[in-house]
């Protein structure tokens, strides 16, 4: 069975969390006799061999509301979609949904729907009459989330095809540092730190972490980069937040680091645009309790209310320096709640799960 996945970006280009399902499906599915590859619009040219996948990348034309198109990627979706078995979209990416009907696709289709639209309410008007078309003609739509499902406007229309799949992944596929490594960090940052991970773009809710933070002690590191991070530093600045550690982009091993050490994952999310939460999954996988905040979306899902952690409402600063606070004072119940988030990852949410679910949806298509 061959199945290529078409979306706007992907490895090497870039690592975000649609990316790494996409990397655990690819990776895990030779196993289920599935070859996988992967089309993408992208700045870069040429394709790339990545372990035992493609990545064909078509030179991008140009970019409107982070959505990449190519008059190129006509005629190579054709191509590779002939070639396949089925194809999976990610969605939202409006690029698809156009190729989608240009180019008569007459395969299977499945979508992995990882967000609503949520900021772009303008254009959302506009692309509306092709999102809801090309969701009418997909066969099968997966959601991320039971939460997700429940809380979506647009895939309220859909229950009848639509099932859930947990993102997954595997704790084998990330890198393991060594204790020079890991002892550099403790050096830097200390015997006990909170850990943000992720790019830092408006839906973070940093700008509530970073409030809430005024007047405390404890050291909270901010791994990675983005659109607000000038923004975000000169808060701290201004809120004289000397516990505040920006790290900016830092290497796999590092964050590995960085994930064994954390006291906490604190992850303030305030708006449905955080489907999920890649970051949640890896704290979990480490064995480390959470801090997050009810959106009702995946990030609920994965971190559960007094037992994996703590969830309080968005945009809260004094909910969510009580919650800081709590964790901070509370070491054993903190542990415990991270051995649960351990044992949740293990039952929900490793990418062989993850792909065997899909491995079996893929089948159920093609029959």
């Amino acid at each position: 069975m061959r199945v290529l996945h078409f979306y706007k970006t992907y490895k090497p280009d870039s690592y975000g969390g649609v990316e790494q399902l996409i990397w655990q499906l690819c990776t895990n599915s030779p196993k289920y006799g599935i070859e996988s590859n992967v089309l993408t619009v992208s700045k870069a040219h040429g394709s790339v061999r990545l372990e035992n996948h493609n990545h064909y990348r078509v030179r991008q034309d140009f970019s409107i509301a982070s959505t990449n198109f190519s008059l190129n990627a006509i005629s190579a979706f054709r191509k590779y979609a002939s070639e396949a078995d089925i194809v999976h979209y990610h969605f939202p990416y409006p690029f698809a949904d156009l190729l989608h009907f240009t180019s008569r696709i007459d395969k299977p289709t499945i979508v992995t729907y990882h967000s609503d639209i949520v900021k772009q309410k303008k254009l959302l008007a506009i692309y509306r009459p092709l999102m809801l078309r090309f969701l009418d003609r997909v066969d099968k739509i997966i959601a991320t989330s039971p939460n997700y499902l429940e809380s979506s406007e647009v895939l309220k229309n859909y229950t009848y095809k639509t099932e859930v799949i947990p993102i997954g992944i595997d704790q084998d596929s990330y890198p393991s540092p060594d204790n020079e490594r890991m002892q550099k960090w403790r050096s830097r940052i200390g015997q006990r730190f909170f850990l943000f991970l992720g790019n830092l773009r408006y839906y973070k809710g940093l700008d509530v972490l970073l409030a809430a933070l005024k007047n405390t002690s404890y050291p909270v590191v901010i791994a990675g980069s983005g659109r607000e991070e000038i923004a975000l530093k000169a808060q701290a600045k201004n809120l004289n937040l000397k516990n505040v550690i920006f790290l900016g982009e830092i290497s796999e091993l590092d964050k590995v680091s960085l994930l064994k050490l954390t006291e906490a994952m604190v992850f303030p999310s305030n708006f449905r645009s955080e489907a999920f939460g890649i970051s949640l999954i890896e704290a979990s996988m480490y064995g480390k309790p959470m801090i997050s905040c009810e959106i009702g979306t995946g990030t609920s899902f994965v971190n559960i209310d007094n037992c994996t952690g703590i969830v309080v409402p968005p945009n809260d600063t004094t909910a969510l320096r009580a919650a800081l606070d709590y964790i901070w004072e509370n070491r054993v119940k903190a542990t415990e709640w991270g051995r649960n988030a351990r044992l949740r990852y293990e039952e929900r949410f490793t990418g062989e799960a993850m792909t065997n679910l899909y491995a079996s949806t893929y089948k159920k298509l093609l029959r």
